[in-house]
């Protein structure tokens, strides 16, 4: 199992996927677009690709010049019935490729929030086993009006389209769910100050959020993550 990895951000990694992948025996194929490395021409070498966050946003060609190449890569995936994963900044790209409409800032999340799923969910093959509503981390400011072929699958009370499949194994995931307590840790530590300018409470707020979240978001992410690998 050969998957491709396309990193966005530094500090952006694989967290829960990455422990589900490494399970499952896959060869990992990192690369970093926004540092120069190259994306394959076509899905032809890997048997799926996930796609990770940033802050940029899904429109942003000028300073991301190998967005359109990501999107063509990630809908020859798709044309090729191989599983993709987007997360969030990943999640957008994903609507965009399929012809959704990115709407940029009016959604911010940050921290432990509750999303609940769909009636669609309920037979969904990486969705199905989770329980209806959980919390789970998010990053965010921008979201997206699904593309027409896309299933709907979780949403919250800020951001409607929290999670959507296209065909058979195409994800999109708004939500962080590959954060688990460790890498959130690592995050507030990385980017504190830039989140202490949007979110100054977050350093008192952490240890007490993390106490009453983490463990059901950290549970509720490895199986959305395992299940997403068994799609392979």
């Amino acid at each position: 199992m050969r998957v491709l990895v396309v990193q966005n951000f530094d500090n952006e990694g694989l967290g829960q996927i990455g422990a589900a992948l490494v399970e499952a025996g896959a060869h990992i194929d990192l690369r970093r677009p926004y540092q120069g490395d190259p994306l394959p021409d076509d899905a032809a070498e890997h048997d799926a690709m996930v796609v990770l966050g940033g802050a940029q946003n899904a429109l942003d060609d000028e300073n991301c010049p190998y967005f359109p190449g990501l999107l063509d890569l990630t809908r020859d995936f798709a044309d090729k019935d191989r599983s993709v994963l987007g997360i969030c900044l990943g999640s957008q790209l994903l609507a965009r490729a399929f012809g959704g409409e990115n709407q940029i800032g009016g959604a911010t999340e940050f921290g432990w929030h509750r999303v609940s799923l769909t009636p669609e969910a309920k037979t969904d093959p990486v969705l199905a086993a989770l329980p209806e509503k959980f919390p789970i981390f998010e990053w965010h400011d921008d979201t997206f009006v699904l593309p027409d072929n896309a299933v709907r699958l979780a949403g919250s009370a800020i951001a409607e389209n929290q999670a959507f499949r296209i065909g058979r194994a195409v994800y999109g995931f708004q939500f962080h769910f590959e954060a688990d307590r460790p890498m959130v840790r690592d995050w507030s530590t990385s980017f504190a100050s830039l989140i202490a300018e949007r979110h100054p409470d977050w350093h008192d707020r952490l240890d007490g959020e993390m106490a009453r979240n983490g463990p059901d978001a950290d549970a509720a992410g490895l199986a959305i993550a395992r299940a997403w690998v068994a799609t392979i």
